[in-house]
């Protein structure tokens, strides 16, 4: 992943803090937010179970949607927890780091 790409989910990842915090009317990632961790992790499950069948069905375009509404949901969780994509960087890194 270059910088590029981390710098889209960090952008998203800005975007759904600000959502958070001033929770807009209208704003699906506000209604996440205020439905709480259940839903949020609901929409995980689900977005995962679309991955899962997008693949199988072996449909490039299915499989690219269905991930980055598996990322976006992904975010959503990771700001609720006020965690970031720069600590999953941080633990990818020293993964590579220590095979």
């Amino acid at each position: 992943m270059n910088d590029d790409h981390k710098s889209i989910l960090e952008d998203v990842y800005q975007v759904v803090m600000e959502r958070k915090a001033s929770m807009p009317e209208g704003s699906y990632t506000g209604y996440l937010f205020s439905k709480g961790q259940d839903k949020i992790l609901k929409k995980v499950g689900e977005e995962t179970a679309e991955v899962i069948i997008a693949s199988k069905n072996n449909k490039k375009e299915e499989v690219v949607y269905e991930t980055a509404d598996l990322l976006y949901h992904l975010t959503v969780l990771l700001a609720y927890h006020d965690y970031s994509w720069q600590d999953v960087f941080q633990e990818l890194a020293n993964r590579r780091q220590n095979p």
